[in-house]
């Protein structure tokens, strides 16, 4: 096993407590402060991991040779990650929902503790297709994101955030499960979301190192996992949209989440790069019988399962942003279809002193048929641009989101403008609404 992120910043951390304590003086010993250290991430075990993905392999083997939505094999699979999480001191719900006819089931773990007003879930599909069990797709950051939850529960885990888990049915229909949860939630309870992470193929044999690129900050984060790792990553795009993320993004939680490819085939400079062979798929399984327990990269799930543990202690323990003033415009802006000019909706912005936070919130709500074709840029007073969409989410309509901007080089008080232009044809929409936080 490589070494992890977790490990060296245990390194990292005991080297700098030695220093310190062989700098002290023994006056200075016996008075302690009320500061203490954020936890360090764990080193997740892969044969706990592995071990999971056993058990799921058994069900399918057990009822069928699948665990599809609508399926004994699926039931059995909810069951076994349900009966590990309550063991374990989790508060789990059971959800049910109906879809092609049959009963489908969500799984939701809350952690106790943290603030309830801000939420950070991870969550993966537990479904696989008919045709086979499903081991990488989504057995590998079903058996991920429950480890990671049991190491929670091992460590005592105290987070500033509350942790929330979720195993997801019917993704392999169109992200049912998902959609169905994020559905029945109150606008009041969305708002409380600090984040989702996906994770949904990462052990996939011929494997890439996908970064989704949806929220900066959680996309720093595992960047920043990686980058102690020393592996370079890519933005994933092959499964933009198409998994449960999706759900949860387009009620504007923010997102992100890894992957390690599909059907896609690597290209030699990838090759060069992460090892694995040129000209072949990812997952040359993906969707097929054959996606067993044989069918996973070992380094890969190792490194992925850390950096599911890595994002939560670290987003986990982060500390709520107290929101500063707000300012928005709720007029319609249209916005012409191409090749028409971009359109501004601009706030103007008074009473605040000095320059705008590192961490300037700006809400979107656009309603479009076709967002793939939007770029959105956030527009300063002295007219420094800051894009925050440029043409990603495919074929799916709106874009309702929340960014975090660095605008701390400029002066808060101005006008401010939303600027939208649609680059292709054949689509048409407007600016909704959009905010700016300081």
């Amino acid at each position: 096993m490589s070494l992890s992120v977790s490990r060296r910043l245990a390194a990292v951390t005991a080297i700098a407590v030695t220093g310190l304590f062989a700098a002290a003086t023994p006056a200075a010993l016996a008075a302690p402060t009320a500061a203490t250290a954020a936890p360090t991430p764990p080193d997740i075990p892969l044969a706990n991991v592995k071990a999971h993905l056993s058990q799921l392999s058994t069900i399918a083997a057990n009822n069928g040779g699948n665990r599809a939505h609508g399926r004994a094999g699926y039931k059995a699979s909810i069951d076994y990650v349900k009966a590990k999480l309550d063991a374990a001191g989790f508060t789990t719900t059971l959800q049910t929902f109906t879809s092609s006819g049959a009963t489908g089931y969500n799984l939701i773990a809350d952690w106790p503790g943290g603030d309830p007003n801000s939420v950070l879930m991870a969550g993966a599909h537990l479904d696989s297709v008919s045709s086979g069990a499903g081991i990488n797709d989504n057995g590998s950051g079903s058996a991920a994101v429950l480890e990671t939850a049991l190491a929670v529960s091992r460590a005592g885990l105290q987070p500033t955030k509350h942790l929330r888990f979720g195993w997801w049915g019917a993704e392999e229909l169109g992200l049912v499960g998902s959609k169905y949860y994020v559905n029945q939630l109150p606008a009041a309870e969305r708002a409380k979301f600090s984040g989702y992470l996906n994770f949904d193929m990462i052990g996939s044999p011929n494997p890439g190192y996908f970064v989704y690129d949806d929220d900066p900050t959680i996309e720093q984060t595992f960047k920043n996992y990686y980058a102690g790792l020393g592996v370079p990553t890519e933005i994933e795009t092959e499964g933009d949209g198409r998994s449960d993320h999706a759900s949860f993004k387009n009620v504007g939680i923010p997102v992100g989440g890894l992957f390690t490819g599909a059907s896609n085939t690597k290209s030699s400079a990838q090759a060069q790069k992460w090892g694995g062979t040129a000209g072949q798929a990812f997952d040359r399984c993906y969707h097929s019988s054959c996606d067993n327990t044989a069918n996973i990269n070992d380094t890969a799930l190792d490194r992925n399962s850390d950096a599911v543990a890595y994002a939560i202690w670290t987003l986990g323990a982060a500390t709520p942003v107290p929101p500063g003033p707000s300012f928005e415009n709720t007029a319609d802006v249209n916005i012409p279809d191409s090749p028409g000019a971009a359109v501004n909706s601009p706030i103007t912005v008074s009473g605040v002193t000095g320059n705008a936070p590192a961490t300037t919130k700006v809400d979107v709500n656009i309603v479009h048929t076709y967002r793939g074709d939007l770029v959105v840029d956030l527009i300063a007073p002295d007219g420094s641009v800051y894009n925050l969409h440029n043409r990603s989410g495919g074929s799916a309509d709106n874009l309702v989101q929340s960014y975090t901007v660095n605008a701390s080089s400029e002066v808060a008080n101005g006008i401010w403008k939303l600027q939208a232009k649609d680059t292709a044809g054949q689509d048409v929409g407007y600016i909704n609404s959009w905010k700016i936080s300081f």
